[in-house]
């Protein structure tokens, strides 16, 4: 499939969107001041591994699908894990050296020229990361 095709199938049949009300999930609210992208990131961890992570709210393609994306990836991930993969997709989106291996699918975004874009892409990332940073 071709990059503009896994991000439409992740935009058009996103995995993981749902609204979760579970105390035993962490949620974080991720908003793009810019534009309309106002997601919910939803992360449980047992035992140090992502246990499951969904999402939730109205965002464009790039967001919707970058957050399909990177939730079907995370689960069953340590937070090591968790962090390196989050860590590598900033770096891929900051023009910095990454390891294209472990970004999987998310890899469709790596030709991202424009900003607000990256931003787009970046924002369920940015969720993610301050989750698992309070479990460090």
């Amino acid at each position: 499939m071709e990059k503009r095709e896994v991000i439409m199938d992740h935009y058009n049949n996103p995995r993981n969107r749902r609204r979760i009300y579970d105390s035993n999930y962490v949620v974080e609210n991720t908003r793009n001041s810019s534009c309309i992208d106002n997601l919910d990131v939803y992360v449980k961890v047992q035992n140090s591994i992502i246990e499951d992570v969904a999402f939730d709210g109205e965002a464009c393609a790039i967001s919707i699908s970058s957050a399909s994306i990177m939730t079907s990836n995370l689960k069953g991930k340590t937070i090591d894990e968790a962090i390196e993969y989050i860590n590598n997709m900033e770096a891929m989106l900051s023009d910095k050296e990454y390891a294209e291996d472990i970004l999987d699918e998310a890899i469709v975004y790596e030709d991202t020229k424009n900003t607000s874009r990256k931003t787009c892409a970046w924002l369920p990332y940015a969720a993610v990361k301050k989750i698992l940073e309070n479990y460090k």
